[in-house]
């Protein structure tokens, strides 16, 4: 199935490892050009090196904090500027997950809540310039079913779902489609749950069994979602939650 990436724009943030980085990978396999960012000018380097080999299109990043707004909005005109417009975003900084004090709601929120509307309020005028764009957001399980404990992560990443979902009829008669991803535990090696496998072996297998497909999922899974849902091939699909977890989740969704 061709999904219609070649010669497309995208900005992907938090993209030098993890899930953002496998995301990029894809987007390059698939011929798109591709920036990316992490506060590391190393890591983003190092990133561009590796990811061109993959790449038919251009692979560009810069060093880039998204706390600091200007500097984040910085970026993103830089990267529209240096690959000629923007027709998919992907805001995939977390500040992550923590119960320990208010600094994890203030930190979630200028992370997750923050760095995602400052983003998506920044790439619309130069999606619009493009005729349309695709913007998914990352959100998590943990947003739409009881997960541990309260805490800032969950809720923040909620707060996402709804946005997503009234931005995309806001922005649909642009042919802008928004939608966001909720994936379920995910590992892999450095992650959060190689952590937490290696602090509570208990509690990782525990999770592990509750998966319908006994096993925690990888971030090459997620990806391959997100880059569907950002895609052509998706053309008709605007303002879902798309779960992402094996079977984790037990609720219905009608």
């Amino acid at each position: 199935m061709d999904l219609g990436l070649r010669g497309k724009n995208v900005l992907i943030t938090g993209s030098t490892q993890g899930i953002g980085r496998r995301v990029a990978n894809l987007f390059a396999e698939e011929g798109a050009n591709v920036a990316i960012c992490s506060r590391s000018p190393e890591s983003v380097n190092k990133a561009i090196k590796e990811i061109q080999v993959l790449a038919d299109g251009k692979i560009t990043g810069a060093p880039c904090n998204i706390k600091k707004k200007e500097e984040y909005e910085d970026w993103i005109d830089a990267m529209a500027e240096e690959l000629g417009g923007v027709d998919v975003f992907i805001p995939n900084v977390s500040a992550g997950g923590g119960a320990d004090s208010e600094k994890n709601w203030w930190k979630n929120f200028e992370i997750d809540v923050l760095g995602t509307v400052r983003g998506v309020e920044k790439v619309i005028p130069h999606m619009e310039e493009r005729g349309g764009g695709a913007i998914t957001m990352i959100s998590t399980t943990a947003a739409v079913e009881t997960f541990m404990m309260p805490q800032a992560y969950n809720s923040m990443k909620a707060a996402l779902i709804t946005y997503a979902k009234q931005l995309s009829q806001e922005q649909g008669d642009k042919n802008i489609r928004v939608n966001s991803i909720s994936p379920g535990p995910i590992f892999f090696d450095g992650g959060a749950w190689d952590m937490i496998k290696t602090s509570n072996q208990k509690f990782y297998e525990k999770t592990e069994k509750t998966h319908a497909l006994g096993r925690l999922g990888t971030p090459e899974e997620v990806a391959k979602c997100i880059v569907f849902l950002s895609s052509a091939a998706a053309s008709w699909v605007t303002g879902v939650n798309f779960v992402v977890d094996g079977g984790y989740t037990k609720r219905v969704q009608f």
